[in-house]
């Protein structure tokens, strides 16, 4: 009978220790893909994987093909039905997160194991395409250190560690590849558009929509995520002028307030403006997926690639899916339209028909007890806000069909939609041409960094009325209910309403940490192939073309390498584990005077040894016969055999020596 073939290394059983690694990456993996998978496809993969981690531990085995394939077919099946296709990235993602998964099913010998892990880097690093931001960034390079203790814990010879120690000889790698990861980030050619079709798209945040229904601001309003940072030449200024216009807000169907799209709108220029101040600064906008660019009121001219537009909003040519940086000057003191048109009076003053009866009545009540004083209507609504009991809250009573009747006469609570929107509808009813506008107010001076951090949660909407002689007249009927609203910004506004997140300390540190994501966004997520081309610049390189930059790279990688090679052949650690632990046990025999001869072998050597040393004869004739039955009887030491000898080598102790 021909004896059985043996198998090769790599179609061997694997350990616990590289199993329960091997679990552990594609459970980071997992995690970092459940924020957009689908809450039941991230319970059943998590289910499955741990199921299996289980039913490893308690017996090695492939999982039966009969339960294989229909859950190979259902996930497939999954995916098609929730998304509509495998194609794209989040239905792609899915899909590929869910065959890392069921690959564990079938994972029992090294190469599955180096398929799988090479399957989890891919997964790891398609995780960037839906968040690129720093944490993000650090979390996905931490996820490969269990893929390389993985790799590591297949090789020969490979002791059972804890898992901290296990992750040490990892890190080590992965900070010894940093060098070279930076030297590739810095001259790969970058290409003009993103490899994966704009990835950033699905990091941009929606922000101010185009239209508002008082109570749809909530979610901004307890979202702290920057919306942009902008930098002044110069002092920058006082809180109460930190307005940041948005949308210009005309139609009001009795609920919400609707912006004039100017693509579907007769093309007008920009309304008349006559400017006493006005300011320069920068501003660096994250993604909205919108063309407003917020600007601080009033804009006097838009940037490249957008449009100033007749109310003095600022539209892109198209959507802002990147960042974008851009530099703008605005009026602070200003009389913006002091002569109204015919067209701008009719939009200002139309209210639909049968709805607030109760807000038309006291705004005629007003008129007739003010006559023809504009501006003393206007305080009176005012003060109808500062005294009549109201109340700023961000969870406030929903509203019925008369919304404004329901807000000034029965609830009375609400935030800065609820006040802008009651307050247009009291002025328009009143024959005062009014407006809504939405945008950012306020926002943290950020002294170590120099710029002023505007968040989503500094979303808000004000009103501007039109008097006689004055234009346009910016009013927040926010300020007369909770004034710190606007000196001190949103977070003082909430008041004791989500305290424990918006205490000082917290701010505080929250606020400082933004200049590291100020960094990254720019020094590494903005590093474009434009500013690429301007790298060499400090060494008389203006213009650093792709030629250019791979000759850069090939001598930065062939030094790298060759630093790299010379500390691997200088290492002093042998590469050969069964060699090293012969030598070990040769240095503890020869420091009883028991040296090994130069021209003699090891099974002469440990039989000389054991002769000498009568009373460990029979430990020594084992440790003999290990070694040449791992040395000689394959071609790669078996791990658990090669484990149990090194275990033996490092235990043995001299007892007595016979000379």
């Amino acid at each position: 009978m021909t004896p059985a073939r043996p198998k090769s290394p790599s179609a061997r059983p694997i350990d616990a220790r590289a199993f329960d690694l091997l679990s552990l990456t594609m459970a980071l993996v997992l995690g970092l893909h459940s924020p957009h998978l689908p809450w039941w496809l991230g319970i059943a993969l998590a289910l499955i994987l741990g199921w299996r981690w289980w039913q490893r531990r308690r017996h090695v085995g492939r999982v039966p093909r009969w339960l294989k394939l229909p859950l190979l077919v259902l996930l497939t099946l999954a995916v098609i039905v929730h998304y509509g296709n495998i194609f794209g990235r989040e239905p792609g993602a899915a899909l590929a997160v869910g065959l890392l998964v069921l690959k564990l099913l079938e994972t029992e010998a090294a190469r599955d194991v180096r398929v799988g892990i090479s399957f989890a880097c891919f997964a790891l690093m398609a995780a960037l395409l839906f968040d690129q931001g720093l944490i993000a960034t650090v979390v996905v390079a931490l996820g490969l250190l269990p893929a390389l203790a993985t790799l590591r814990a297949l090789e020969p010879g490979q002791l059972p560690t804890s898992l901290p120690r296990a992750l040490l000889p990892a890190l080590a790698l992965s900070a010894a590849a940093l060098p070279l990861a930076l030297l590739a980030f810095l001259l790969v050619p970058r290409l003009s558009s993103p490899l994966w079709g704009a990835p950033s798209q699905d990091q941009a945040r929606t922000g101010l929509g185009d239209s508002m229904t008082p109570g749809n601001f909530t979610d901004l309003l307890t979202d702290d995520h920057p919306a942009m940072r902008v930098s002044f030449d110069g002092a920058p200024p006082p809180p109460d002028q930190r307005y940041f216009r948005a949308y210009v807000m005309w139609n009001f169907d009795g609920r919400s307030w609707r912006h004039l799209d100017p693509r579907y709108a007769p093309p007008r220029q920009p309304a008349p403006l006559e400017v006493a101040s006005s300011v320069r600064y920068q501003i660096n906008l994250q993604p909205t997926r919108r063309r407003v660019l917020p600007m601080l009121d009033v804009p006097l001219q838009a940037p490249a690639q957008a449009t100033l537009q007749a109310d003095h909003e600022v539209m892109a040519d198209k959507p802002v899916n990147d960042q974008l940086d851009y530099t703008a000057r605005s009026a602070l003191q200003y009389r913006l339209q002091p002569s109204l048109d015919e067209r701008s009076r009719r939009l200002g003053l139309r209210l639909p028909a049968d709805f607030n009866p109760r807000t038309h009545a006291l705004a005629a009540q007003w008129r007739q007890r003010y006559g023809s004083d504009d501006a003393a209507i206007v305080q009176a609504a005012l003060g109808l806000f500062h005294d009549g009991g109201f109340r700023y809250t961000l969870a406030p009573a929903p509203l019925g069909r008369d919304s404004v009747d329901d807000f000034l006469f029965d609830t009375r609570e609400g935030f800065c939609e609820h006040y802008s929107s009651a307050f247009t509808v009291l002025m328009r009813a009143a024959g005062i041409p009014a407006r809504v506008v939405t945008g950012y107010q306020g926002g943290y001076w950020n002294k170590f960094g120099n710029y002023l951090l505007v968040r989503y949660s500094d979303a808000h909407a004000w009103s501007e009325v039109w008097l006689a002689g004055r234009g346009w007249v910016r009013v927040d009927p926010t300020g007369a209910v909770r004034p710190e609203r606007v000196s001190l910004g949103a977070a003082a506004a909430a008041g004791d309403q989500l305290s424990w997140y918006r205490n000082d300390w917290l701010q505080g540190l929250r606020n400082r940490w933004d200049i590291v994501n100020r960094w990254w966004d720019q020094g590494v997520i903005g590093f474009d192939a434009l500013r690429q081309r301007g790298l060499l610049t400090p060494f008389g390189i203006r213009d650093a073309d792709t030629a250019t930059l791979g000759v850069l790279l090939a001598i930065s990688s062939m030094l790298f390498i060759a630093i790299a090679l010379a500390w691997a052949l200088l290492r002093r650690q042998p590469r050969d584990p069964l060699r090293g632990a012969l030598r070990e046990l040769e240095r503890k025999l020869a420091r009883k005077g028991i040296a090994r001869r130069p021209a003699e072998g090891p099974q002469h050597y440990l039989s000389r040894a054991a002769r000498a040393l009568p009373g460990q004869r029979d430990e020594l004739a084992r440790l003999m016969r290990s070694y040449l039955e791992l040395r000689y009887a394959h071609d790669e030491p078996p791990t658990e055999p090669l484990r149990a000898f090194l275990h033996a080598v490092r235990d043995f102790r001299i007892v007595n020596v016979v000379k």
